[in-house]
């Protein structure tokens, strides 16, 4: 007999499944829900899980594999000199089945693919004719990342989580499963790797279900703070410890979420923070707060709870991530002085009163240091645009990464900064192998991004970039012709494809883009397009780096001329 979780979690799981069309079958949304649950804490978007579900055949029973580098996604176009030293690394492989049971043939999977796979020595090519090719890449970016920074000294967590609705564990499957960790741990005996194993059943899934993420923080002030009414605007001295408390979970792990809008990531070892580090260890008299900038929270609402405590709505953390990353690392280092540190931060908690004046806060604030080019693009004024324009035809534009997921908007109607920026990217530009390439530097040339964003621009060509995008993505997704690897290489050159023939031309402008009726577009069309681009990428090989090089846009592009192109 089930329990009443494993009731309640498969009530859930069959009802949210309904409403996301976009996947083919129970089974593999369930991948993705998993995936999502476990995954909480790091804040991840839908898109970046679904970037990196690996589940299909011959996957070596590896449904996902997450990569992190400090609790942050590791990506493969990502700029080396993010990593500091001392990283912590997190090598994150899921398999999800939905049914009520947890099984040895799982671990059996695992085993032979972690020995083929992890191996430091091996070429995951070799395994070719065995393993998907999402998952030889995802083992092998593994293996070149972490071989290129252990200089840095990086420390290792291996971790294989085992999702189902089960409920009991044989003691031959947790047998398994130390079997597992001792294999892994032979392969990387150095104690700076540590492997772990879980498993996480209806029990635990439905808890994580009801854990959304945290919306009402509690801040604790040194003194009564500066209240310039009536703007809610609050300016205090906050103690550290309090301040620790702020930005952490009941488990002691910084609460990401809160730190979205601060542009630039922790730089790590960087001057300006081994100086926030020396302030810290070493006491000479001067309180903290007058050696530091102090911090500056964006919130939807700020209201007094006492004299010297504020309940704070959404905080964002807009400036201030280095600092709260040292003062986090301090006391974890040194717990003890959670109870005798009395030094101050200087905290300011502004309640802005529209989107543009936030936008502001957030570029002014982050504007003294040099910030990555792509960090502030989201706070021009031409994405605030972009996203009221969206929000009344029903389409949500993330510029503040899983805002309207929590406000229970469908991943298929929540379009991120980079996946519009990839739209354009394949469409305008013509240059879908980029946009699939260099997902997260895409904005990063200014050339490019003042051509797809000149504030002139018809807001229909927005609309119809993403519209037409998301349509094709959930086509792929839902039709069950191709696996999580085809999808991801041909999607930018289906959309491409699909408003050139559309338009009936090659160079499309945007102009042209923002004049195609997105009623009167077909699933035949959508097909259609798909098959004969897919055709070509196997044709050519059909890999990942096939899809990422030049040459599947140029025969595209030749075949495209030919007189019996199909239609």
């Amino acid at each position: 007999m089930p329990t009443n979780n494993q009731i309640l979690l498969s009530e859930i799981v069959t009802r949210n499944f309904a409403d996301n069309p976009q996947y083919s079958t129970e089974d593999s949304y369930f991948e993705f829900f998993s995936a999502q649950q476990v995954l909480k804490k790091y804040d991840l978007s839908d898109e970046e899980i679904e970037q990196h579900l690996t589940g299909s055949g011959s996957d070596g029973g590896c449904d996902g594999i997450f990569f992190f580098a400090d609790g942050e996604l590791i990506h493969e176009d990502d700029d080396d000199t993010k990593f500091k030293q001392d990283v912590k690394l997190t090598l994150c492989i899921i398999q999800a089945k939905n049914t009520y049971s947890f099984k040895e043939q799982v671990f059996d999977k695992w085993k032979t693919v972690s020995a083929n796979l992890l191996s430091l020595e091996k070429s995951c090519d070799e395994y070719k004719d065995r393993y998907t090719e999402a998952v030889r890449q995802a083992f092998a970016f593994f293996k070149d990342t972490y071989i290129h920074l252990i200089h840095k000294r990086a420390k290792l967590q291996i971790e294989y989580k085992y999702v189902s609705k089960g409920a009991d564990i044989h003691q031959n499957v947790n047998a398994q499963a130390d079997e597992l960790k001792a294999l892994v741990k032979g392969m990387f005996p150095n104690p700076s790797v540590t492997v772990d194993v879980s498993f996480i059943g209806a029990d635990q899934l439905m808890e994580m279900i009801e854990s959304p993420p945290k919306e009402e923080f509690y801040l604790k002030l040194a003194e009564s703070p500066i209240n310039p009414a009536p703007q809610q605007v609050y300016v205090s001295l906050v103690k550290l410890p309090e301040y620790y408390k702020f930005i952490t979970d009941e488990s002691g792990e910084l609460i990401k979420h809160i730190f979205e809008s601060n542009v630039r990531d922790y730089q790590g070892h960087i001057t300006v923070n081994k100086e926030i580090q020396d302030s810290l260890e070493h006491y000479g008299g001067e309180d903290f707060w007058w050696l530091n900038n102090g911090i500056t929270i964006l919130a939807e609402s700020a209201q007094f709870v006492t004299v010297k405590e504020l309940r704070i709505s959404h905080p964002e953390i807009v400036n201030g991530l280095q600092t709260s990353n040292e003062i986090y690392n301090y006391f974890v280092s040194h717990p003890n002085m959670l109870e005798s540190e009395n030094r101050c931060l200087l905290v300011r908690v502004i309640v802005p009163e529209t989107d543009d004046s936030r936008d502001k806060i957030i570029f002014a604030t982050n504007s003294q240091t040099a910030i990555p080019k792509a960090s502030l693009r989201a706070t021009d004024s031409i994405h605030r645009q972009i996203e009221l324009f969206f929000r009344p035809r029903d389409l949500y534009y993330d510029r503040r990464k899983n805002y309207y997921r929590n406000q229970g908007k469908k991943s298929t109607q929540i379009v991120s900064v980079s996946f519009l920026a990839q739209c354009l990217m394949s469409i305008i530009l013509q240059r879908p192998d980029f946009a699939r390439a260099r997902p997260s530097t895409l904005l990063t040339d200014d050339d490019a991004y003042n051509t797809l964003y000149n504030p002139k621009q018809n807001l229909a060509t927005f609309y119809a970039a993403a519209f037409i995008g998301k349509k094709v993505d959930s086509f792929l997704r839902s039709c069950g012709q191709y696996t999580t690897t085809d999808k991801s290489d041909i999607l930018f050159y289906v959309v491409y494809v699909l408003c050139a023939r559309i338009l009936g031309k090659e160079e499309i402008m945007s102009e042209d883009l923002a004049s195609i009726n997105l009623n009167e577009i077909s699933t035949e069309q959508i097909a259609n397009s798909s098959q004969w681009v897919f055709s070509i990428y196997k044709e050519m090989g059909g890999t990942d780096k096939i899809a990422k090089g030049p040459l599947l846009i140029a025969k595209i592009k030749e075949l495209m001329h030919a007189p019996s192109t199909p239609e």
